[in-house]
């Protein structure tokens, strides 16, 4: 399958396939080059939470939001807390947790909006990056899911939130970003309990057993499991092979760096008309 988060600037990877669909939409994934952070944040931080310098992290995002000529004022941002709320934006949220982490939407971890002028951002480090759009219906999203948000069904959400919004399933295209891959991923007992719960009915379980009580997960295929049980065709799923851990010169990786890292930024938005 083709890698569908193709580089585009030092600094950001684009979901190629959809910038095609839509040439307004702009939708991709930061790399961690390009920017100004030192020490574990080098060089690209745009996580406000990580300790990081403030001005540093602002001074990280104005270079992005030049390369994407999107401005910072039209950025949405969130505190993201590894649950499934997920907020429906207007012009409202505009320039909410552009700037400061202060000002960022509590408590969420997924957005939706039909609006235009608009740029969804969250931050991650080896989460899963979902990536939700249907074209005919003017619909774009974005959802963090680490494995709470994954077993919790936050795919699954946005699926349902916008089938009360009259957006039939079958018209909805998803993306998975970049992330941790399943070699570089073991898990418990805890967790896979949970995902077994989630795929009873299904015989292609995304993980293995590697010794007694550890497995290796794939939080990829996961959630693309869950996005096409909810209703999104299968062939409506796009898959990166990317993954945040093995990738050291493109991506920070929580696991790989003991927790000491930066984050990049996942975003989706329309450019103005």
């Amino acid at each position: 399958m083709k890698e569908p988060f193709i580089k585009k600037e030092n600094q950001y990877l684009v979901l190629d396939s959809w910038s095609k669909l839509d040439p307004r939409l702009i939708a991709g994934v930061t790399t961690k080059n390009g920017g100004k952070s030192t020490g574990d944040f080098q060089q690209l931080n745009t996580a406000f939470h990580v300790n990081d310098a403030e001005s540093v992290v602002v001074e990280n995002r104005e270079i992005l939001s030049k390369k994407l000529e999107v401005p910072l004022t039209d950025w949405v941002g969130a505190e993201q807390t590894h649950e499934t709320h997920i907020e429906k934006i207007t012009s409202l949220h505009r320039g909410a947790g552009s700037s400061d982490y202060e000002s960022a939407l509590k408590a969420t971890d997924g957005m939706y909006t039909d609006k235009s002028q608009l740029l969804l951002t969250l931050c991650f480090a080896d989460c899963v990056p979902l990536y939700f759009y249907a074209p005919k219906d003017g619909m774009i999203g974005i959802a963090h899911a680490g494995w709470k948000g994954t077993v919790a069904g936050i795919g699954s959400k946005m699926v349902e939130l916008w089938r009360e919004e009259g957006i039939d399933p079958t018209q909805i295209y998803a993306a998975i970003g970049p992330s941790i891959c399943r070699n570089c991923y073991v898990v418990d007992d805890k967790v896979i309990n949970l995902v077994q719960k989630l795929l009873e009915e299904t015989d292609e379980k995304p993980y293995n057993l590697i010794s007694e009580g550890q497995y290796q997960l794939d939080l990829k295929q996961l959630n693309a499991q869950i996005l096409e049980k909810s209703g999104i065709p299968k062939d409506n799923i796009e898959i990166s092979a990317l993954c945040t851990s093995c990738e050291t010169d493109l991506f920070f990786s929580h696991r790989r760096d003991s927790g000491k890292t930066g984050r990049i930024l996942s975003f989706i938005g329309w450019k103005e008309d």
